[in-house]
């Protein structure tokens, strides 16, 4: 058997070649700029910013997070000007995904944050006291009065921001649960509209509105105890969605999951990426108590980035599992 002599030098390149194979396999997103996006709502910050800490684990170069509608974001996406998000609304945001290309220019596998429910409510107190238990009730001008704020003798219902993909849902089921006379969908930026809804429940005042979870209003109206939700009569959605729950309630929005959508293309290129954005899991209360945090205050860049070191650092395990899981798919390139 031939004896294979090695000179020092000839040790030390092997071992630095070695070094670098180990270091390609740890960060196989060296060299590669990524850029993610949220709306401009401060409390989609926290999960997008987790992602972002776990991308620069993997090796990438991180650019700043935008801060952009999600019409716009999505298209910026499908052009690889920004390369992912993690608050796909999925279904609702399905007309703005297949309009901006759909399947053929995003990837989009596994759900990030599962069990996001949205809906219509109510304060407890006149829900209880006049017998109303759906939206449809507010057809009778009589009940409708009740929640009337501007003096036009109609409901007053708290709605969705637009360009949301949810305001589109509330105007389709007004019109079609035959509410159009005798509700008004108030509109404008969310976190002003809810505030003044809060305001006036904090006033005694009777209070309709629609909103969503994860998100912090629920910690402060909370369903159950200090408002009720409201069931549709049936099915309607704009989609042609069957939104009844499989415990028979319908509150007229199908429970979404918060998907994480990337650009194809980068995808296919980065698999480590791919298998992270598959493989990330996060829990929902997790995000509704981070949620908490920014309404009460803790609202900076620096806030939300201590939140989501707290969160990793409290759930290292899982986080490092999702690393893991994408290094691996890059060594099978």
């Amino acid at each position: 058997m031939a004896i294979k002599h090695f000179t020092k030098t000839a040790l030390v390149s092997l071992t630095a070649v070695a070094a670098v194979a180990v270091a390609d396999h740890h960060k196989p997103g060296m060299g590669v700029e990524v850029t993610g996006f949220h709306s401009p709502i401060a409390e989609e910050a926290f999960q997008t910013v987790i992602i972002q800490k776990a991308l620069e684990e993997l090796g990438y170069d991180v650019q700043p997070i935008q801060q952009v509608d999600y019409a716009a974001g999505y298209t910026a996406i499908a052009q690889n000007d920004i390369q992912w998000t993690s608050v796909n609304w999925d279904p609702l945001h399905d007309t703005m995904y297949d309009n901006a290309g759909g399947n053929d220019v995003f990837f989009k596998r596994g759900n990030y944050v599962a069990g996001a429910a949205q809906g219509y409510l109510m304060d407890k107190k006149t829900a209880e006291e006049y017998g109303i238990d759906t939206i449809d009730d507010l057809k009778d001008p009589e009940i409708a009065k009740i929640f009337d704020k501007t003096g036009d003798g109609k409901a007053d219902l708290t709605g969705c921001q637009a360009g949301w993909g949810c305001e589109a849902v509330i105007n389709h089921q007004l019109e079609a649960f035959g509410l159009e006379d005798t509700v008004n969908h108030v509109q404008g930026a969310y976190a002003a509209i809810i505030g003044d809804t809060i305001q006036r429940y904090n006033d005694g005042e009777p209070i309709v509105y629609y909103t969503w979870t994860p998100y912090w209003v629920s910690g402060i109206l909370v369903p159950g105890q200090d408002v009720v939700w409201l069931e549709v009569p049936y099915s309607d959605h704009p989609r042609g969605i069957d939104t009844e729950l499989p415990n028979g309630k319908n509150y007229g929005f199908a429970v979404n999951s918060l998907r994480i959508v990337a650009n194809r293309e980068f995808t296919e290129a980065n698999p480590a990426a791919a298998k992270l954005f598959e493989v990330a899991k996060l829990d929902i209360n997790a995000v509704s108590a981070q949620n908490r945090l920014v309404s009460d205050g803790e609202n900076t860049d620096s806030d939300i980035e201590r939140h989501a070191n707290n969160w990793i650092a409290a759930n290292q395990d899982e986080f490092n599992s999702w690393l893991e899981a994408a290094r691996d798919a890059a060594k099978g390139m």
